[in-house]
């Protein structure tokens, strides 16, 4: 076996999985969080001062023993990989990371990188979304997480996916005031939820969180549609008017409200390294090419986790695990074949009922399409939805790339990681075009914002 440098990017169930593997067969990798400390999303933990408040099956309940032990296994590598929390990649390119730490600049080589960056809330602006006390649903569940807080007394849940459900569970079983749980899909039809049903005991995790929300009280509500956050007279969010299917709006009181429409890929580092993309119609998004074992298309690259496909934790660990195995395997270790086989049947498996949660809760493209034109399309350059059509009709041009040069939409610090999906639906639709036509933002450098006395600083 050569001595091959090899980075994992994220420390979530994939990247720590990917970490133990490969240090059972003498590697030792460079594992790259931005984080503190490893767990990813779904198993974050709180700042140590604050462990013994929040024990771990109050924070990740039925999952407090995978997440027990995923933590207490990384945590168990000590010195057998370079671990670096805190970290930022904001360059990377063939052999090389550029990261900050610490307010400095670090280049780090790699001759492998097993990419494991997981996923961000999906969201479709609604009107005021960008006041205070509006969160993304992963927003409202790391205040809960990672410091005990809730971001408001009482809160209203709205969006689709079972996100949306699991959130509403942790904090109403935290003892929080939910107002309400607002779904924009309809209740599954009987075949839809017949296809749910390969999904075992997650489906069955999930109508847990269903039935405890009713029986507690909680009001949820389907197939509605979200028309405004209202305002305090402070400006701060007062609440959501939405409409019901037979057409008549409601408004809910709250002091803050949490959204989002499931998640998507993070895949701006796997843009940067040039890797192939397709567009997945399912789930609306543009997701790196994998072959069936994982690997991207750079041989010295594989994907893992919900960084690759939005398949949840438990498939992540198995695709975190089935990356190093094929890693391994690439640079020479025998006899690893029939577990790498035995792992991809398994996430093979657990496609079907991803497929089926895509079905039953789709992302809302109409909303996007169909956004009132002074609704606040990109918080970051503070364009509106009327003025990105304005650039539509004027140009001719429904390419999301060629409307960046034109709009400022994706360029400012997030890259569009925040409003890309839903500029991609009003470029196709008012573009009268298809949604892969559209095509999709592009990473640029720095990949996440950088101070620029950071990088006047010397380089280590």
């Amino acid at each position: 076996m050569k001595n091959e440098k090899v980075a994992i990017i994220g420390a979530g169930p994939a990247g720590m999985r990917a970490a133990m593997t490969l240090v059972e067969h003498g590697l030792r990798p460079t594992v790259i969080d931005e984080s503190s400390m490893s767990g990813g999303q779904i198993y974050r933990r709180p700042p140590r001062d604050l462990d013994a408040f929040r024990p771990r099956q109050m924070l990740y309940g039925f999952e407090a023993r995978k997440a027990g032990a995923l933590h207490i296994g990384f945590d168990g590598l000590g010195d057998t990989i370079d671990y670096r929390p805190n970290t930022t990649i904001w360059s990377v390119e063939n052999g090389r990371l550029s990261v900050v730490a610490n307010d400095a600049v670090e280049t780090l080589a790699w001759d492998r990188l097993v990419l494991a960056p997981g996923a961000m809330d999906r969201i479709v602006p609604v009107r005021n979304w960008t006041v205070p006390g509006v969160y993304t649903l992963g927003a409202a569940q790391i205040a809960l997480k990672a410091q005990a807080s809730s971001i408001g007394n009482k809160v209203v849940f709205f969006g689709t996916g079972p996100l949306l459900y699991l959130v509403a569970y942790q904090y109403a079983k935290a003892g929080l005031d939910v107002a309400a749980v607002l779904d924009t899909s309809l209740f599954p039809s009987v075949p839809k939820a017949a296809s749910l049903l390969s999904g075992g005991l997650t489906f069955a995790k999930g109508l847990y969180h269903v039935a405890w929300l009713k029986a507690h009280g909680v009001r949820t509500v389907h197939g509605i549609r979200p028309e405004e956050i209202t305002l305090t007279q402070t400006g701060t969010a007062g609440g959501l008017t939405f409409r019901h299917p037979d057409g008549s709006t409601e408004t809910i009181k709250a002091s803050a409200i949490a959204f989002g429409y499931g998640l998507k890929a993070e895949t701006q580092i796997a843009d940067l390294l040039d890797l192939e993309f397709f567009f997945d119609s399912t789930n609306r998004q543009w997701l790196p090419v994998q072959d069936r074992y994982g690997r991207s298309s750079c041989q010295s690259v594989y994907l893992a986790g919900d960084g690759a496909w939005i398949r949840g934790a438990d498939m992540a660990e198995l695709s975190g695990t089935r990356a190093a195995l094929v890693l391994l395997a690439d640079i020479g270790v025998h006899g690893l074949l029939p577990r790498i086989d035995a792992l991809s049947a398994k996430i093979r498996t657990a496609d079907r009922f991803r497929r089926a949660i895509e079905t039953s809760f789709p992302f809302p493209a109409h909303l996007a399409a169909q956004l009132e034109g002074e609704v606040t399309l990109c918080r970051c350059e503070g364009v509106t939805v009327g003025a990105f059509r304005d650039a539509i009709a004027q140009t001719g041009e429904s390419e999301i790339n060629r409307l960046k040069a034109f709009t400022r939409v994706g360029t400012g610090r997030c890259q569009g990681r925040v409003c890309g999906a839903s500029a991609m639906e009003i470029a196709a639709s008012s573009g009268k075009t298809c949604i892969q036509d559209a095509g999709r933002l592009r990473g640029q450098i720095p990949v996440k914002p950088v101070p620029l006395s950071t990088l006047a600083g010397e380089t280590r």
